[in-house]
């Protein structure tokens, strides 16, 4: 698919016209902005019920949702305490592992500087990291690295593949044969999960800086060839790579530099300052149907510094915090009157940005597009963008309408509940008993 980001130089205009010919539905366009005119939960009966009933059935310590539209306040409803049996009852400012709500926002932070010109979104990836130029290919995927099973690259790597999982690049979380092992055993691990050595919860020790995590990935070979097929992947924490050669900072500085100042967002960060352990809540660990502290939120792991920013899962915030990230985006880059990205960058980050349709096919992706980071089509409207969390977080904004939201708890496996599906429903029918008539 021929697009405007073949040339680092491309112009807004360009961009534009990107996202006018991967134009996306109506969506959720048809709520009207009076369905936030209050602040009471009973305008949210659906989503209330569903916090009430996992907390109260003791699930999860807590379960928060967080809703707003247009230049609304966001609304909150929910139940429940940062950890089971804790003096703090949870809130907006209550702090939550994101992990791959991380990945929007790292996504967000690659189009601002494809917008800008120092990168360009089918640029290939070895022009900025040359050791990907001659990475092999699995033939079979996620099967043997044996030399019978890996080939050459067929066409390079770009920075198009890397914000939608078509790269080819494994995942420590993901794979399941031989790939697996050897990123474990080489350090190339992505995100952490606590201290404590749970079984089923331990994904390696990650090596100690961004720069060494994309020279050793390049030493992996790739699970399928780049634009092929979509799978889940490091992409997004390679981009963090990318994004401190092309802009010259760190990545943590230019996420704090370019975003969360802009974005007054004040309680996002890789690692949690001591003076905010008091709201950083506990994750738990769903064990045969059991509930048990995984990372206790007073001696959490992520009150130490990371091995490196995580650009794929690190970032812990608050939902008060994501919110503000999703305003600015459904403001197409501006919130409260001040400019944090271009339009056109945010119109092409939240547009379909998949190479071709059919690389899809029988993922868990199949039937929607991909964007900067995050799907595209969710919460029943075609122009939403957004994605989830592994321990039972997500995030959406719908850009025809401006409708935003989140769900907050702390639980994993994400797949021990359906949370995620449950909060789409609920969003959906409490939206509907308020639908002003035609």
């Amino acid at each position: 698919m021929e697009s405007a980001g073949n040339h680092p130089e491309f112009s807004r205009r360009a961009l534009l016209r990107g996202g006018a010919v991967l134009g996306l539905g109506m969506g959720l366009g048809g709520w009207p902005l009076s369905a936030f005119g209050a602040s009471k939960a009973e305008l949210w009966p659906n989503l209330s019920a569903m916090a009430t009933r996992y907390v109260e059935s003791h699930k999860v310590a807590n379960m928060l949702a967080y809703l707003g539209q247009g230049e609304a306040a966001a609304q909150m409803v929910g139940k429940g305490r940062d950890m089971t049996g804790g003096p703090r009852k949870s809130d907006a400012d209550s702090l939550y592992r994101l992990y791959s709500m991380t990945k929007p926002i790292t996504g967000m932070a690659v189009m601002i500087l494809i917008d800008e010109g120092r990168l360009a979104l089918d640029q290939p990836l070895a022009e900025i990291l040359p050791k990907f130029a001659d990475v092999k290919v699995q033939k079979v995927y996620d099967g043997p690295i044996s030399a019978d099973n890996l080939e050459p690259l067929a066409r390079p790597i770009t920075i198009r593949h890397l914000l939608t999982h078509t790269g080819g690049l494994g995942y420590s979380v993901v794979q399941q044969g031989p790939i697996k092992r050897l990123m474990e055993e080489r350090g190339v691990i992505s995100g952490q999960i606590s201290r404590i050595p749970m079984e089923g919860f331990v994904r390696g020790k990650p090596v100690e800086s961004l720069a060494l995590f994309a020279d050793r990935l390049a030493e992996i070979p790739l699970v399928c060839q780049p634009g092929t097929r979509w799978s889940y992947s490091c992409g997004l924490d390679l981009l963090g790579r990318v994004v401190e050669l092309a802009s010259g900072e760190h990545f943590d500085q230019f996420l704090k530099h370019r975003i969360f100042d802009p974005c007054g967002m004040t309680s996002t960060w890789f690692q949690v300052p001591e003076s905010e352990a008091g709201r950083l809540t506990t994750s738990y660990a769903v064990v045969d149907g059991h509930v048990l502290p995984l990372d206790p939120g007073p001696s959490s792991i992520y009150l130490d510094a990371p091995a490196f920013p995580f650009g794929g899962s690190g970032l812990v915030g608050s939902p008060r915090d994501y919110d503000r990230f999703l305003r600015m985006l459904a403001g197409y880059g501006v919130i409260e009157g001040k400019r944090v990205m271009s339009e056109a960058a945010v119109r092409m980050g939240t547009s379909n940005l998949l190479p071709g349709p059919e690389v899809t096919t029988g993922t868990s992706v199949a039937g929607y597009g991909f964007g900067a980071g995050g799907r595209v089509g969710w919460a029943g409207g075609a122009s939403a963008f957004g994605w989830a969390g592994a321990a039972g977080t997500v995030g959406f904004v719908d850009m025809a309408s401006g409708l935003r939201g989140g769900l907050y708890t702390q639980y994993m496996p994400s797949t021990a509940y359906p949370v995620y599906a449950e909060f789409e429903k609920a969003v959906e029918a409490d939206l509907a008993a308020r639908k002003e008539p035609a």
